[in-house]
Protein backbone atom coordinates (compact mmCIF):
# COMPACT_ATOMS: atom_id res chain seq x y z
CA UNK A 1 0.00 0.00 0.00
CA UNK A 2 1.36 3.43 -0.90
CA UNK A 3 2.06 5.88 1.90
CA UNK A 4 -0.15 8.95 1.83
CA UNK A 5 1.25 12.44 1.60
CA UNK A 6 1.21 14.28 4.93
CA UNK A 7 1.61 18.01 4.26
CA UNK A 8 1.98 18.59 7.98
CA UNK A 9 5.12 16.44 8.08
CA UNK A 10 7.27 16.87 4.99
CA UNK A 11 10.79 15.59 4.43
CA UNK A 12 12.51 18.23 2.33
CA UNK A 13 12.43 18.39 -0.54
CA UNK A 14 9.03 17.01 -1.42
CA UNK A 15 9.09 16.41 -5.19
CA UNK A 16 6.03 16.35 -7.43
CA UNK A 17 6.82 15.60 -11.07
CA UNK A 18 5.17 14.67 -14.32
CA UNK A 19 4.12 16.14 -17.64
CA UNK A 20 2.42 19.48 -18.04
CA UNK A 21 -0.48 17.68 -19.71
CA UNK A 22 -1.75 14.15 -19.90
CA UNK A 23 -1.67 13.59 -23.66
CA UNK A 24 -2.12 9.88 -24.31
CA UNK A 25 -2.34 6.81 -22.11
CA UNK A 26 1.06 5.65 -23.39
CA UNK A 27 2.66 9.01 -22.60
CA UNK A 28 1.19 9.12 -19.08
CA UNK A 29 2.21 5.58 -18.18
CA UNK A 30 5.67 5.91 -19.72
CA UNK A 31 6.22 9.17 -17.79
CA UNK A 32 5.13 7.56 -14.52
CA UNK A 33 7.27 4.45 -14.98
CA UNK A 34 10.37 6.49 -15.74
CA UNK A 35 9.78 8.78 -12.76
CA UNK A 36 9.20 5.83 -10.45
CA UNK A 37 12.55 4.41 -11.58
CA UNK A 38 14.11 7.73 -10.52
CA UNK A 39 12.58 7.46 -7.05
CA UNK A 40 9.73 9.96 -7.50
CA UNK A 41 6.55 9.02 -5.62
CA UNK A 42 4.09 11.76 -6.59
CA UNK A 43 2.98 11.99 -10.22
CA UNK A 44 1.41 15.16 -11.60
CA UNK A 45 -0.38 15.68 -14.89
CA UNK A 46 -2.76 18.32 -16.16
CA UNK A 47 -6.13 16.83 -17.09
CA UNK A 48 -7.86 20.13 -17.82
CA UNK A 49 -5.60 22.85 -19.15
CA UNK A 50 -6.67 26.50 -18.74
CA UNK A 51 -5.27 28.06 -21.90
CA UNK A 52 -5.04 31.79 -22.49
CA UNK A 53 -6.65 31.56 -25.94
CA UNK A 54 -9.19 29.15 -27.47
CA UNK A 55 -8.35 26.57 -30.12
CA UNK A 56 -5.30 25.44 -28.14
CA UNK A 57 -4.92 22.01 -26.52
CA UNK A 58 -7.06 22.25 -23.38
CA UNK A 59 -6.47 18.79 -21.94
CA UNK A 60 -7.94 15.36 -22.55
CA UNK A 61 -10.47 15.64 -19.74
CA UNK A 62 -12.09 12.73 -17.92
CA UNK A 63 -10.33 10.09 -20.03
CA UNK A 64 -7.02 11.16 -18.51
CA UNK A 65 -8.33 10.39 -15.02
CA UNK A 66 -8.60 6.73 -16.04
CA UNK A 67 -4.93 6.83 -17.00
CA UNK A 68 -4.08 8.34 -13.61
CA UNK A 69 -5.87 5.45 -11.90
CA UNK A 70 -3.73 3.05 -13.89
CA UNK A 71 -0.62 4.93 -12.73
CA UNK A 72 -1.71 4.41 -9.13
CA UNK A 73 -2.33 0.68 -9.60
CA UNK A 74 0.75 -0.05 -11.66
CA UNK A 75 3.39 2.06 -9.89
CA UNK A 76 1.96 2.76 -6.45
CA UNK A 77 2.59 6.46 -7.02
CA UNK A 78 0.26 9.10 -5.70
CA UNK A 79 -1.38 11.29 -8.31
CA UNK A 80 -1.99 15.03 -8.43
CA UNK A 81 -3.89 17.26 -10.81
CA UNK A 82 -5.25 20.80 -11.11
CA UNK A 83 -8.90 21.61 -10.49
CA UNK A 84 -10.38 24.89 -11.68
CA UNK A 85 -14.07 24.44 -10.86
CA UNK A 86 -16.55 22.30 -8.96
CA UNK A 87 -16.98 19.84 -11.85
CA UNK A 88 -13.24 19.18 -11.87
CA UNK A 89 -13.29 18.59 -8.10
CA UNK A 90 -16.07 16.02 -8.30
CA UNK A 91 -14.49 14.23 -11.27
CA UNK A 92 -11.05 14.09 -9.62
CA UNK A 93 -12.50 12.76 -6.36
CA UNK A 94 -14.61 10.22 -8.23
CA UNK A 95 -11.51 8.79 -9.91
CA UNK A 96 -9.47 8.76 -6.70
CA UNK A 97 -6.87 11.46 -7.42
CA UNK A 98 -4.71 11.73 -4.29
CA UNK A 99 -3.74 15.42 -4.32
CA UNK A 100 -5.46 18.45 -5.82
CA UNK A 101 -4.03 21.82 -6.65
CA UNK A 102 -5.73 25.08 -7.58
CA UNK A 103 -4.15 27.10 -10.37
CA UNK A 104 -3.15 30.76 -10.45
CA UNK A 105 -6.13 31.94 -12.48
CA UNK A 106 -8.58 30.27 -10.11
CA UNK A 107 -6.89 31.37 -6.88
CA UNK A 108 -7.31 34.97 -8.07
CA UNK A 109 -11.11 34.53 -8.11
CA UNK A 110 -12.71 34.47 -4.61
CA UNK A 111 -16.06 33.29 -6.05
CA UNK A 112 -14.44 30.28 -7.72
CA UNK A 113 -12.37 29.55 -4.61
CA UNK A 114 -15.46 29.56 -2.40
CA UNK A 115 -17.27 27.16 -4.73
CA UNK A 116 -14.27 24.80 -4.67
CA UNK A 117 -14.06 25.09 -0.88
CA UNK A 118 -17.75 24.25 -0.57
CA UNK A 119 -17.31 21.23 -2.85
CA UNK A 120 -14.40 19.97 -0.71
CA UNK A 121 -16.06 20.50 2.66
CA UNK A 122 -15.51 17.44 4.82
CA UNK A 123 -13.17 15.76 2.29
CA UNK A 124 -9.86 14.48 3.64
CA UNK A 125 -7.43 15.27 0.82
CA UNK A 126 -4.27 17.39 0.49
CA UNK A 127 -4.92 20.61 -1.43
CA UNK A 128 -2.25 22.96 -2.78
CA UNK A 129 -2.99 26.53 -3.89
CA UNK A 130 -0.85 28.34 -6.44
CA UNK A 131 -0.26 32.05 -5.97
CA UNK A 132 -2.65 34.31 -7.91
CA UNK A 133 -1.39 35.64 -11.24
CA UNK A 134 -0.92 39.08 -9.67
CA UNK A 135 1.38 39.66 -6.67
CA UNK A 136 -1.30 39.96 -3.99
CA UNK A 137 -0.50 38.11 -0.76
CA UNK A 138 -3.96 38.91 0.67
CA UNK A 139 -5.64 37.18 -2.27
CA UNK A 140 -3.37 34.15 -1.85
CA UNK A 141 -4.08 33.97 1.87
CA UNK A 142 -7.80 34.37 1.24
CA UNK A 143 -7.83 31.37 -1.10
CA UNK A 144 -6.06 29.25 1.51
CA UNK A 145 -8.31 30.48 4.31
CA UNK A 146 -11.48 29.55 2.38
CA UNK A 147 -10.24 25.96 2.13
CA UNK A 148 -9.17 26.02 5.75
CA UNK A 149 -12.67 27.09 6.81
CA UNK A 150 -14.09 24.21 4.75
CA UNK A 151 -12.18 21.80 6.99
CA UNK A 152 -9.25 20.96 4.73
CA UNK A 153 -6.55 20.01 7.23
CA UNK A 154 -3.73 19.39 4.74
CA UNK A 155 -3.12 22.67 2.97
CA UNK A 156 -0.07 23.89 1.11
CA UNK A 157 0.90 26.80 -1.12
CA UNK A 158 2.67 26.68 -4.48
CA UNK A 159 4.84 29.59 -5.59
CA UNK A 160 4.77 29.77 -9.40
CA UNK A 161 5.72 33.41 -9.95
CA UNK A 162 3.67 36.39 -11.12
CA UNK A 163 2.60 37.68 -14.51
CA UNK A 164 4.09 40.97 -15.67
CA UNK A 165 4.11 43.08 -18.81
CA UNK A 166 7.80 43.82 -18.23
CA UNK A 167 10.51 42.07 -20.22
CA UNK A 168 12.20 39.43 -18.07
CA UNK A 169 14.33 36.32 -18.25
CA UNK A 170 11.45 34.58 -16.46
CA UNK A 171 8.08 33.50 -17.77
CA UNK A 172 6.60 34.59 -14.43
CA UNK A 173 8.67 36.89 -12.24
CA UNK A 174 9.47 35.17 -8.91
CA UNK A 175 9.02 38.18 -6.61
CA UNK A 176 10.34 36.06 -3.75
CA UNK A 177 9.21 38.65 -1.20
CA UNK A 178 5.58 37.55 -1.71
CA UNK A 179 5.98 33.90 -0.62
CA UNK A 180 8.33 35.10 2.14
CA UNK A 181 5.55 37.37 3.41
CA UNK A 182 3.04 34.52 3.14
CA UNK A 183 5.35 32.36 5.28
CA UNK A 184 5.69 35.15 7.83
CA UNK A 185 1.94 35.50 8.14
CA UNK A 186 1.13 31.79 7.87
CA UNK A 187 4.25 30.20 9.43
CA UNK A 188 2.89 26.65 9.47
CA UNK A 189 1.89 26.67 5.79
CA UNK A 190 4.11 24.41 3.64
CA UNK A 191 5.33 26.17 0.50
CA UNK A 192 6.33 24.33 -2.66
CA UNK A 193 8.07 26.06 -5.55
CA UNK A 194 7.03 25.52 -9.17
CA UNK A 195 10.24 26.49 -11.02
CA UNK A 196 8.81 25.25 -14.34
CA UNK A 197 6.25 28.04 -14.49
CA UNK A 198 8.58 30.64 -13.03
CA UNK A 199 11.26 29.91 -15.63
CA UNK A 200 9.33 28.98 -18.74
CA UNK A 201 12.55 27.32 -19.93
CA UNK A 202 14.92 24.54 -18.88
CA UNK A 203 18.01 26.67 -18.50
CA UNK A 204 16.95 28.45 -15.30
CA UNK A 205 15.34 25.51 -13.51
CA UNK A 206 18.35 24.59 -11.39
CA UNK A 207 19.08 28.10 -10.14
CA UNK A 208 15.43 28.78 -9.25
CA UNK A 209 15.14 25.40 -7.52
CA UNK A 210 18.28 26.13 -5.50
CA UNK A 211 16.92 29.56 -4.55
CA UNK A 212 13.73 27.90 -3.27
CA UNK A 213 15.76 25.48 -1.17
CA UNK A 214 17.90 28.33 0.18
CA UNK A 215 14.69 30.06 1.27
CA UNK A 216 13.66 26.89 3.14
CA UNK A 217 10.79 25.99 0.81
CA UNK A 218 9.37 22.54 1.47
CA UNK A 219 9.45 21.10 -2.01
CA UNK A 220 9.39 21.42 -5.78
CA UNK A 221 6.87 20.76 -8.52
CA UNK A 222 8.77 20.22 -11.78
CA UNK A 223 7.28 19.33 -15.14
CA UNK A 224 8.86 16.26 -16.72
CA UNK A 225 8.17 14.46 -19.98
CA UNK A 226 9.82 11.48 -21.72
CA UNK A 227 10.32 13.60 -24.86
CA UNK A 228 9.93 17.23 -23.77
CA UNK A 229 10.36 18.81 -27.19
CA UNK A 230 7.35 16.83 -28.41
CA UNK A 231 5.07 17.89 -25.53
CA UNK A 232 1.65 19.20 -26.50
CA UNK A 233 1.90 22.10 -24.06
CA UNK A 234 4.73 24.11 -22.45
CA UNK A 235 7.41 22.04 -24.17
CA UNK A 236 10.27 24.47 -23.46
CA UNK A 237 9.97 24.25 -19.67
CA UNK A 238 9.82 20.45 -19.34
CA UNK A 239 12.74 18.09 -18.75
CA UNK A 240 13.26 14.34 -18.91
CA UNK A 241 13.06 12.21 -15.75
CA UNK A 242 16.82 11.57 -15.99
CA UNK A 243 17.49 15.28 -16.15
CA UNK A 244 15.22 15.78 -13.14
CA UNK A 245 17.39 13.39 -11.12
CA UNK A 246 20.50 15.32 -12.14
CA UNK A 247 18.87 18.60 -11.13
CA UNK A 248 17.79 17.25 -7.73
CA UNK A 249 21.23 15.78 -7.11
CA UNK A 250 22.82 19.16 -7.77
CA UNK A 251 20.81 20.94 -5.09
CA UNK A 252 22.47 21.83 -1.82
CA UNK A 253 20.09 21.52 1.12
CA UNK A 254 20.80 23.68 4.14
CA UNK A 255 19.31 23.45 7.62
CA UNK A 256 17.37 26.27 9.19
CA UNK A 257 18.74 25.42 12.64
CA UNK A 258 21.67 22.98 12.29
CA UNK A 259 22.52 20.79 15.26
CA UNK A 260 25.89 21.08 16.97
CA UNK A 261 26.63 24.75 16.27
CA UNK A 262 26.61 27.73 18.58
CA UNK A 263 23.96 30.29 17.76
CA UNK A 264 25.54 32.98 19.94
CA UNK A 265 27.40 34.60 17.05
CA UNK A 266 24.28 34.52 14.90
CA UNK A 267 22.22 36.10 17.68
CA UNK A 268 24.85 38.83 18.12
CA UNK A 269 24.65 39.65 14.42
CA UNK A 270 20.87 39.62 14.51
CA UNK A 271 20.95 42.02 17.45
CA UNK A 272 23.05 44.39 15.35
CA UNK A 273 20.60 44.07 12.48
CA UNK A 274 17.73 44.94 14.82
CA UNK A 275 19.62 48.01 16.03
CA UNK A 276 20.31 49.17 12.48
CA UNK A 277 16.68 48.59 11.53
CA UNK A 278 15.56 50.77 14.44
CA UNK A 279 17.94 53.50 13.32
CA UNK A 280 16.63 53.27 9.74
CA UNK A 281 13.04 53.60 11.00
CA UNK A 282 13.94 56.64 13.09
CA UNK A 283 15.71 58.32 10.16
CA UNK A 284 12.78 57.60 7.82
CA UNK A 285 10.39 59.18 10.33
CA UNK A 286 12.55 62.32 10.42
CA UNK A 287 12.55 62.38 6.62
CA UNK A 288 8.76 62.16 6.58
CA UNK A 289 8.54 65.08 8.98
CA UNK A 290 10.81 67.14 6.70
CA UNK A 291 8.76 66.11 3.67
CA UNK A 292 5.54 67.20 5.39
CA UNK A 293 7.11 70.56 6.17
CA UNK A 294 7.96 70.91 2.48
CA UNK A 295 4.35 70.05 1.69
CA UNK A 296 3.14 72.87 3.95
CA UNK A 297 5.56 75.29 2.23
CA UNK A 298 4.35 74.23 -1.23
CA UNK A 299 0.74 74.66 -0.20
CA UNK A 300 1.31 78.17 1.15
CA UNK A 301 3.15 79.17 -2.02
CA UNK A 302 0.74 77.35 -4.37
CA UNK A 303 3.48 75.11 -5.79
CA UNK A 304 2.99 71.72 -7.46
CA UNK A 305 3.86 68.68 -5.39
CA UNK A 306 6.04 66.99 -8.02
CA UNK A 307 9.29 68.70 -8.92
CA UNK A 308 10.49 66.38 -11.68
CA UNK A 309 13.98 67.78 -12.00
CA UNK A 310 14.58 67.63 -8.26
CA UNK A 311 13.37 64.01 -8.06
CA UNK A 312 15.55 62.92 -10.99
CA UNK A 313 18.60 64.56 -9.41
CA UNK A 314 17.97 62.77 -6.10
CA UNK A 315 17.64 59.39 -7.76
CA UNK A 316 20.68 59.80 -10.01
CA UNK A 317 22.80 61.04 -7.13
CA UNK A 318 22.06 57.99 -5.00
CA UNK A 319 22.45 55.59 -7.92
CA UNK A 320 25.92 57.02 -8.49
CA UNK A 321 26.76 56.61 -4.80
CA UNK A 322 25.64 52.98 -4.86
CA UNK A 323 28.64 52.11 -7.04
CA UNK A 324 30.89 52.61 -4.03
CA UNK A 325 28.77 50.33 -1.83
CA UNK A 326 27.53 46.73 -1.73
CA UNK A 327 24.03 48.01 -2.54
CA UNK A 328 22.80 47.23 -6.05
CA UNK A 329 21.41 49.94 -8.32
CA UNK A 330 18.18 47.94 -8.49
CA UNK A 331 17.80 48.06 -4.71
CA UNK A 332 18.64 51.77 -4.47
CA UNK A 333 16.18 52.56 -7.24
CA UNK A 334 13.36 50.61 -5.56
CA UNK A 335 14.19 52.07 -2.14
CA UNK A 336 14.19 55.71 -3.16
CA UNK A 337 11.15 55.30 -5.41
CA UNK A 338 9.27 53.92 -2.40
CA UNK A 339 10.48 56.80 -0.23
CA UNK A 340 9.49 59.30 -2.91
CA UNK A 341 6.02 57.77 -3.23
CA UNK A 342 5.55 58.04 0.54
CA UNK A 343 6.59 61.70 0.45
CA UNK A 344 4.17 62.40 -2.40
CA UNK A 345 1.36 60.71 -0.44
CA UNK A 346 1.97 62.87 2.67
CA UNK A 347 2.24 66.08 0.65
CA UNK A 348 -0.95 65.20 -1.27
CA UNK A 349 -2.82 64.82 2.02
CA UNK A 350 -1.56 68.20 3.17
CA UNK A 351 -2.49 69.89 -0.13
CA UNK A 352 -6.05 68.60 0.05
CA UNK A 353 -6.83 69.59 3.62
CA UNK A 354 -9.44 72.33 3.55
CA UNK A 355 -8.92 75.30 5.83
Amino acid sequence: MKSKLNLNKIERPLVIAGPCSAETEEQVLNSARLLKEEGINIFRAGIWKPRTRPNCFEGVGREGLEWMKTVQKETGMQTATEVANVKHVFEALKYGVDILWVGARTSANPFAMQEIADALEGVDIPVLVKNPVNPDVELWMGALERLEKAGIKQLGAIHRGFSSYEQSIYRNIPQWQIPIELKRRMPNMPIICDPSHICGNRELLQSVSQKAMDLNFDGLMIETHPTPDEAWSDASQQITPKRLTQLLSSLELRDENPDGISLNTLEDLRFKIDQYDNEVMAILQKRVEASKAIGEYKKINNMTILQSGRWENILNKHLAKSKDTDLSERFISKLFKAIHEESIAHQTDIMNVKK
